[in-house]
């Protein structure tokens, strides 16, 4: 099924892509679609966010761009290389090299520094920052005075800046972020999705976050939204407003389809 958002990736600047992307967790008639033939592009240099109700797809959708999770039919790629059907080696190295990662729990290794576990990624593959980069992300995320702490001694906020820097440090290809805010309050929420933007408009990085709040959806360059495994719509230069009614709608349209409005008395879920 071709999607909308098959046709967002400007002038063939493509950060990322699936075909025909199928996602099923069992077999037989027992089986769960996760993902149900979703073609997509991720544009390079832009903040991609993907909402759904719980159940959707799309922590599936981010899990399989990213290589961490197999596909079930299918094909993605990371930028031009085709990453389904690599072997595990391969796959482990290009995630390390060309991917950055956010998740909701930080992630942080608590017996090491801000400035240990910022670099962490980059130590075990035996590559040096590029000091330079490595000083700009840093001041962009205000961290200077943080390096030596460990993250014990940092506030929720400030362990988010330390997991984004971790993320930015190695200048990937593509940043995925799954509910980076999750686990925030209002104010260092806000502060870590202005890190993103940052990253997007001065750093020229690309980013891909899952979220299922309206107003983070908002610093984004373009939401899509997934119900059933499917891209249903998309939105660009999206307001917390205009997301929130989508979504909205998007639950009236589901609770009609379970119910079932037909003459005939059956429920209809397609």
């Amino acid at each position: 099924m071709s999607t909308p958002a098959a046709q967002h990736a400007p002038g063939g600047a493509v950060a990322a892509r699936a075909r025909g992307l199928t996602k099923a967790y069992g077999s037989g008639e027992t089986a769960v679609i996760a993902l149900d033939s979703v073609d997509v592009e991720i544009a390079r240099g832009r903040f991609t966010a993907v909402m759904g109700p719980s159940g959707s797809g799309k922590s599936t959708l981010m899990h399989c761009l990213a290589g961490l999770d197999t596909v079930s039919a299918g094909q993605v790629w990371l930028g031009d290389t085709e990453i389904t059907g690599l072997r595990d080696r391969d796959l482990t190295r290009l995630r390390r090299d060309r991917v950055g990662f956010m998740f909701q729990s930080f992630n942080l290794i608590p017996t090491l520094t801000a400035a240990e576990n910022i670099t962490l990624p980059m130590d075990i593959a035996g590559r040096r920052p590029d000091p330079r980069w490595l000083d700009q992300v840093i001041d962009t995320l205000g961290l200077r005075d943080r390096l030596t702490h460990r993250p014990a001694q940092l506030s929720g906020g400030q362990q988010q800046r330390v997991a984004c820097a971790r993320a930015l440090a190695s200048r990937p290809e593509l940043i995925f972020a799954d509910e980076p805010t999750g686990n925030l309050d209002s104010r260092a929420g806000l502060e870590v999705l202005g890190f993103l933007r940052g990253a997007v408009d001065d750093l020229g990085q690309t980013v891909v976050m899952v979220t299922h709040d309206p107003g983070a959806a908002a610093h984004s360059d373009l939401v899509l939204f997934l119900a059933d495994g499917r891209i249903v719509d998309d939105m660009e230069r999206p307001t917390a407003d205009a997301v929130l009614d989508r979504m909205k709608r998007f639950d009236v349209v589901r609770e009609r389809l379970v119910e079932g409005d037909g003459d005939d008395g059956t429920t209809r879920e397609d």
